[in-house]
């Protein structure tokens, strides 16, 4: 019987490494769930939701050549795979302004209080090195509502 696998990649961009990442785990007869595989600064990283009949060990050794030639870190966490199992979006909120500490975290726990489910978060900073903006697109699930946040 499959087992799942949550398997999380990070390294520095560079060509190549969805590729070989996932051709080494397709020749190891694993099969693959949902993924997210994404630019952040100049590093990529991966999170995917691995199923195979392999012990950890074993797909540590089918993948560990390929971060060693590409220069990646790894991780592998055993799961439930649950899929078709996803909370819907009802949500979405952007969120833009003067880049500094602690924006993520006050702007998710007023939300929070609010009563929003955060289920996806993406964030960047534009601007320029002088004056950064942070900017995040946030989706959750407010089934309940969200209590309306005056000046916060």
């Amino acid at each position: 019987m499959a087992g799942w696998y949550m398997l999380t990649l990070v390294g520095d961009d560079k060509p190549g490494i969805v590729a070989n990442i996932t051709d080494a785990l397709f020749k190891a007869d694993c099969n693959l769930g949902e993924a997210s595989m994404n630019c952040l600064g100049d590093n990529f990283t991966i999170m995917v939701m691995v199923s195979t009949k392999k012990l950890d060990s074993e797909i540590e050794r089918v993948i560990q050549p390929v971060c060693e030639a590409m220069s990646l870190r790894y991780h592998l966490d055993k799961i439930d795979g649950k899929l078709h199992n996803h909370h819907q979006a009802d949500t979405i909120i952007t969120v833009s302004g003067a880049d500094h500490a602690g924006i993520v975290a006050k702007v998710t726990t007023a939300l929070f209080n609010a009563g929003l489910n955060i289920i996806d978060l993406r964030s960047e900073v534009a601007g320029t090195i002088d004056k950064p903006i942070y900017i995040m697109q946030i989706e959750g699930m407010a089934q309940k509502g969200v209590d309306i946040m005056h000046g916060q």
